[in-house]
């Protein structure tokens, strides 16, 4: 994509980014089931090694054979399934470099005009589309008011964020890899939520996460995982092979025995964010201006699913 183009895009997803103003208000996402919802089509933990660059995706906590843990819900499979995280790694293509947008409430970001791979927080066509969610039938039922999501530790080659559009668009920081770990923050019980994935540099990260939460027996739940992502140009399958040379995922918490986890994660072979009209335009935008950037430039995108990536 050339530099005319690059700031175009990158002009309008500031725009996405400014003027997501009804962030606040429920409201179900076009095109993204509701997980409470297919539930019971995905109670049982899928198996097989796949890459997801395209299509939603939710992290959250379940009882999976009655232990905790916390895995990703893959909605681009059809019936919707849970997945262990050690069996996905999450793909940000190319078409996601955007140059930060001028502004103080972008600083954390980097400087104007630094390049940031950046899943948004609004659904766009042929991106992952990451979020979290507490809707897992039984964890909606049993879980005292919230889940407590903690980001333990990040591997990879530059900068990892996570952040909300608030109201009037100012940008709330979860997660932020260049300060202080552990840091925390709350998931309320029944919700879905999206955010913004914004990443530094190409490569691959290890994000060490974990959720806990206290059930209504009194019982405490702890399970730590791994995600797994591969930002830019490289084989996403890499990032299979470093998850092992980095070591597992720390081992759970032991806590009560009733509310221990499976002892391994390795792989085995709504709060609901509305979005207003003019956010969904912008969003449009910037779709046509990186496919007319591909376009002009003869560059393609990666297959999302289907072409190799399944493992």
């Amino acid at each position: 994509m050339n530099s005319r183009l690059l700031r175009g895009a990158t002009t309008l997803l500031a725009a996405v980014l400014l003027l997501s103003t009804a962030s606040s208000l429920p409201a179900t996402a076009d095109g993204s089931p509701t997980p409470g919802a297919e539930a019971e089509a995905a109670a049982e933990t899928g198996t097989g090694r796949t890459v997801i660059g395209d299509g939603h995706i939710d992290i959250g906590p379940r009882f999976d054979q009655g232990h905790w843990t916390v895995q990703i819900r893959d909605d681009t499979s059809h019936p919707a399934v849970w997945r262990n995280t050690g069996d996905i790694v999450l793909q940000v293509k190319d078409a996601a470099k955007i140059e930060v947008p001028a502004g103080e409430e972008f600083g954390f970001l980097g400087k104007p005009g630094d390049q940031v791979w950046l899943l948004p927080q609004v659904q766009q066509e042929g991106m992952l589309w990451p979020g979290w969610n507490s809707q897992e039938p039984k964890i909606a039922a049993e879980v005292e008011r919230e889940v407590t999501w903690k980001l333990t530790g990040v591997k990879g080659p530059g900068d990892f964020v996570l952040f909300l559009n608030g109201s009037f668009g100012t940008p709330t920081v979860l997660f932020d890899g260049r300060k202080k770990l552990p840091q925390e923050t709350g998931i309320e019980v029944n919700t879905h939520v999206h955010g913004n994935w914004a990443f530094t540099e190409p490569g691959t990260y290890l994000l060490d996460v974990s959720m806990s939460a206290r059930t209504k027996d009194g019982k405490s739940h702890d399970s730590k995982r791994t995600l797994q992502f591969s930002v830019g140009s490289q084989d996403p399958a890499k990032a299979f092979a470093a998850k092992t040379s980095a070591g597992p995922s720390p081992a759970p918490d032991s806590g009560k025995p009733a509310a221990s986890e499976p002892p391994s994660d390795e792989s085995s072979a709504p709060l609901w964010w509305g979005i207003g009209a003019a956010a969904a335009v912008a969003a449009l935008a910037v779709t046509v201006v990186w496919r007319r950037g591909r376009r002009e430039t003869g560059s393609t995108t990666p297959a999302s699913r289907g072409e190799g990536e399944d493992q």
